[in-house]
């Protein structure tokens, strides 16, 4: 059985948020982050204009001009607010980063605390991945139900497929990184066909977005480039979207798991 103490002091978190704010900028995950403005504008442009790659399965309760999205990227996320800047640096702010992920552990403690249902999922094996395995992992050993599928579904060209707890979407002998929602619709049925419904989704991309748009609590991770899960969220759908640079180098992460498995204080 694991040790919990154990298990908590591998986690420990000493930043302050004024030096967690510039890890976060130092290592790129926020301040001036690699996705370049002109990319930022273009998809703000394309999920106005209903990109199947944009939407990330959010059910649009109101009309969205881009001017509505541009104010709010540049409120949630830290995007410039200068609408005549459009290319070159973009950023994310840390303290909105950091704002967010206090509202993340929240919602995270409280479901492992309470024992309850749990599916992990992503669309971003190369990045975000590590985290999900992580935070599964502690809620396990906390007494929630870490949720399993069946894997092979296929979907596109692939299937899903589900890797140390986490649901991830496989096509041509490789995970892929994928802003569909379908991995998770083919999770939700298979779940709902064994009388099963997640008392919490952790994921991000349309993954996150469907199932925030299903009415199935949810929180997720979200980049610049992503507006889909803010708009979720300005809609009071998603419960949470942190701003971050969704797909730095893996190890890079690793203060942002302890921050969250810390600060969730599961004790």
């Amino acid at each position: 059985m694991t040790n919990l103490s154990s298990l908590l002091d591998s986690y420990a978190f000493s930043m302050s948020d004024s030096e967690f704010a510039q890890y976060l900028n130092d290592s790129k995950i926020c301040g001036e982050v690699a996705t370049s403005r002109e990319v930022n504008i273009a998809h703000m442009h394309g999920f106005v204009e209903g990109n199947e790659h944009l939407e990330f399965g959010v059910k649009l309760t109101r009309e969205w001009t881009y001017e509505d999205i541009f104010e709010l990227m540049a409120r949630r996320v830290g995007t410039s607010a200068d609408p005549h800047h459009l290319f070159g640096q973009d950023t994310i702010s840390a303290e909105e980063c950091i704002t967010q992920l206090y509202r993340y552990t929240e919602i995270f403690g409280e479901a492992v605390r309470n024992r309850g249902k749990i599916l992990f999922a992503t669309g971003h094996p190369a990045g975000l991945f590590p985290i999900y395995v992580e935070l599964a992992r502690v809620a396990r050993a906390f007494g929630a139900e870490v949720l399993t599928i069946d894997e092979g579904d296929k979907f596109l060209d692939g299937d899903i497929r589900q890797i140390l707890d986490v649901v991830m979407f496989e096509q041509y002998g490789n995970l892929q990184h994928t802003h569909f929602p379908g991995p998770m619709e083919l999770a939700l049925t298979q779940l709902t066909e064994r009388g099963i419904t997640p008392d919490l989704i952790v994921a991000d991309h349309g993954l996150a977005g469907i199932a925030a748009s299903r009415g199935i609590s949810t929180i997720g991770i979200a980049d610049c480039n992503d507006p889909g899960l803010f708009v979720s969220a300005e809609q009071n759908q998603i419960k949470v979207a942190v701003p971050m640079d969704d797909n730095v180098t893996p190890h890079l992460y690793k203060p942002v798991t302890n921050f969250i498995v810390t600060h969730a204080n599961l004790k």
